[in-house]
């Protein structure tokens, strides 16, 4: 069998159980989710000759499993669950529990033909503390929608004061997330290297490297794609549809669009004159400032890459 040399399974992962199979062969597998049941699953799977495996992401539930299997030498490939819906849409499959779910994700695995780098370890960690960081912005922002709501002056004080308790737990969390990247002397250069770009503060440097950390090894086309701020044909036949973004890493795209705005109206000069001349040619507002952040993105991809900082040079050269 061609696949033999190159044994593939795939998981189902639930908060409580792991479901396991491998491709093309009858073997299954059910266990506890927890690091006895994963050290047996790893005994398990290479007992079968197993070097790869899938895992579709599961809110979080699959990232110990994930870790430790890593950690035992197995390529893990994490998929999102619209690649494992795709696959089963693609082979006419209707039928669906946490066995066959199993299967699917082997089968999955099995068809992947390039396998990539697993991600460096240190950024599961830092990432969890951006993704905090972001729900307490997003905490802000919904205290400060409920504030307009309300016109009795007690109620807006005490709103106010929740709002001033998230900007300074905001500002603790963002200064112990700079302390714990900086405390690794490579990505405290690429820090450096990004907050050195006109526009691109540490709030937003500290989410390119933590949501971008192929950046820099990358095209300035891959770096648009990943970050969903790539515009995409939307043609068929006769029909010339309107280009517009979809996919990517939506967190970093919301930061990158933050970022965008002050930096297209003040601080990024380059940026200041391509806003200027899409308006100038009538272009709305969102498409320049999609634009904007995206350049702003090719920017941070180039200082990277380059390994120096920003010069005024830089965006006559992007």
């Amino acid at each position: 069998m061609s696949k033999s040399t190159l044994m593939s399974a795939g998981i189902d992962t639930g908060k409580y159980k792991l479901d396991a199979a491998i491709d093309g062969r009858p073997d299954r597998l059910q266990l506890n989710n927890e690091q006895p049941g994963h050290a047996s699953l790893a005994a398990w799977l290479q007992k079968h000759g197993v070097e790869r495996v899938g895992i579709e992401a599961s809110g979080g539930y699959e990232r110990p499993v994930v870790a430790y299997l890593r950690a035992q030498g197995f390529n893990v490939i994490l998929f999102q669950p619209k690649q494992v819906r795709a696959y089963a849409m693609f082979r006419l499959q209707r039928a669906k529990n946490d066995t066959i779910d199993a299967a699917l994700i082997a089968a999955c695995t099995a068809a992947v033909k390039t396998l990539h780098a697993p991600p460096d370890p240190r950024f599961a960690a830092l990432a969890e503390r951006l993704t905090f960081i972001e729900q307490i912005e997003e905490d802000i922002a919904r205290s400060k929608t409920r504030r307009e709501g309300f016109q009795t002056a007690e109620l807006k004080a005490e709103v106010e004061a929740e709002i001033s308790r998230l900007k300074k737990r905001r500002t603790l969390e963002l200064k112990l997330l700079a302390k714990s990247l900086r405390a690794s002397a490579d990505l405290a250069k690429r820090l450096d290297l990004l907050v050195s770009v006109p526009g691109i503060g540490e709030r937003t440097a500290l989410a390119l490297l933590i949501r971008m950390p192929e950046l820099g090894t990358l095209s300035r086309e891959q770096a648009a794609a990943l970050a969903g701020l790539a515009p995409f044909d939307d043609d068929s036949g006769n029909r010339k549809g309107s280009r517009h973004i979809e996919g990517g890493r939506p967190r970093l795209r919301k930061s990158l669009y933050a970022a965008a705005l002050p930096a297209a109206f003040k601080w990024n000069k380059a940026l200041v004159d391509l806003y200027g001349r899409l308006k100038a040619a009538g272009k709305p507002h969102k498409l320049a400032l999609v634009a904007c952040a995206r350049k702003l993105l090719i920017f941070a991809n180039t200082v990277l890459a380059r390994g120096s900082k920003w010069t005024d040079d830089l965006p006559a050269r992007n």
